[in-house]
């Protein structure tokens, strides 16, 4: 089951549990994969590593926003903003550990190096390539990539 059928299927979930942050929240995170499916020239159908990636974006969104409500005083505010981020965050994959990141970079470069000859930051872009798909949002990019660069180098 795909994440974006996974979401579907919770708002039938959610709408008899009588949860209406939860369904709220639900509804809108499919508001926004629609759109952006649906924008551009030609429709889109996003996959889970898409997916994966708006509702990271979404939920810091919220988690922004929860933090300026709580600088301007409005903590009620605040606390519903936070709720939805956890609503979301819900539907993440478990993120990686450092040290699980490391040993999926140092993975690839041994994969990579197989052939003999020895990988340079010239490699980068082959690394990046193959470790990316493996950590699929589940760490942060700039540190994978700053990880890969410490490992070339």
């Amino acid at each position: 089951m795909s994440l974006k059928e996974k979401l579907k299927g919770d708002v039938v979930v959610h709408m008899k549990a009588g949860n209406k942050v939860a369904l709220t929240t639900v509804r809108n995170v499919l508001g926004e994969i629609e759109t952006r499916e649906k924008s551009g020239r030609t429709p889109v159908d996003l996959d889970d590593l898409q997916v994966t990636a708006l509702l990271q974006k979404e939920a810091a969104k919220r988690r922004d926003t929860a933090a300026t409500y709580s600088a301007a005083g409005h903590q009620d505010r605040a606390q519903a903003e936070i709720a939805e981020a956890e609503v979301i965050e819900a539907y993440l994959p478990r993120a990686l550990t450092r040290p699980e990141a490391e040993e999926i970079v140092d993975g690839v470069i041994a994969e990579l190096g197989t052939d003999g000859a020895a990988l340079t930051m010239r490699s980068m872009g082959a690394v990046m390539k193959l470790v990316t798909p493996r950590i699929g949002g589940r760490f942060d990019g700039k540190a994978v990539s700053e990880i890969v660069k410490s490992r070339l180098a």
